[in-house]
């Protein structure tokens, strides 16, 4: 029985893992797509905002 408990927890996280890889999947593209682009576009935008403020302070 020592081998049961030892398969039982790498099953249990391949199972969760695939899981966690199908709803990756799942999720993108869809309805959502172009909020969540113009979301980490804006996230970007701001990043590259603030880099730039900082470097054209310094020179």
């Amino acid at each position: 029985m020592d081998y049961v408990s030892a398969l039982v927890p790498p099953v249990v996280m391949a199972v969760f893992f695939i899981g966690l890889v199908r709803v990756i999947v799942k999720t993108q593209g869809g309805a959502a797509k172009a909020k969540e682009d113009a979301a980490v576009d804006a996230a970007l935008a701001r990043a590259e905002g603030v880099r730039k403020a900082s470097a054209g302070g310094d020179a």
